[in-house]
């Protein structure tokens, strides 16, 4: 049966249960590529830290790729997963930073880089590649079988939505110097004063509660 929405060119993004089920998902993409069942450009394990940022723990890429400046879409997916906004949009969501921004928009919305955030979960290994494909049948079996969760979007929607994030994150900076001058001049310092004071309990409850998970049983 046909599926005449489905775009060949793809990224996708495996979250997995077990973290060494992520190094045997990689070997297993590169073995499906040379026997021409998909293409393979780039790919690569990913951790997110604590922190809410990523560490790449193995990875491959297309000869085109190597020693260039520009690189490739997984490599600037990672960084962009890694860095502000990629946290925002999901990946530390939980953490200190999630506690004091209202990620109820990003949740609800059909964010691409928002659901490719989110799958890849703090602790957790994480497979990111971009792939060729003629049917999603072949990549989603081969991840089945590893206990692993597909998010696939076509490369198209992830280069559109990277271009108006770079775009909303460039106004968002030039409204927030706007925005800063303007509060200098009109907030009065007891008022400034409180809202910090706020802030300070909030990290001050995420780190409470962290200690309690953490900590072990009496």
């Amino acid at each position: 049966m046909s599926n005449l929405a489905f775009e060949p060119d793809n990224v996708v993004v495996v979250g997995f249960s077990q973290d060494d089920r992520a190094y045997e998902a990689l070997t297993t993409l590169k073995e499906l590529a040379s026997q021409g069942q998909i293409g393979l450009d780039e790919a690569a394990v990913l951790v997110r830290g604590e922190d809410g940022h990523i560490d790449v723990k193995d990875q491959i890429a297309d000869p085109e790729f190597v020693g260039t400046a520009s690189g490739g879409l997984v490599g600037l997916l990672i960084g962009i997963l890694g860095g502000p906004l990629g946290i925002l949009l999901g990946g530390a969501t939980g953490l200190a930073v999630g506690s004091l921004f209202d990620l109820s928009d990003a949740e609800d919305s059909d964010s691409v880089l928002s659901e490719v955030s989110k799958t890849v979960k703090v602790g957790r290994t994480s497979l990111l590649a971009t792939v060729v494909e003629q049917s999603p049948e072949v990549v989603d079996a081969a991840m089945a079988r590893l206990s692993g969760t597909v998010v696939r979007r076509s490369v198209a929607d992830v280069e559109a939505e990277i271009a108006a994030a770079e775009e909303a994150e460039r106004k968002a900076a030039h409204e927030a110097q706007r925005e800063l001058m303007r509060g200098r001049r009109d907030q009065t310092r007891e008022s400034a004063h409180a809202k910090v004071e706020a802030l300070k309990a909030k990290f001050a409850r995420h780190d409470g509660a962290a200690g309690a998970e953490t900590s072990p049983a009496a």
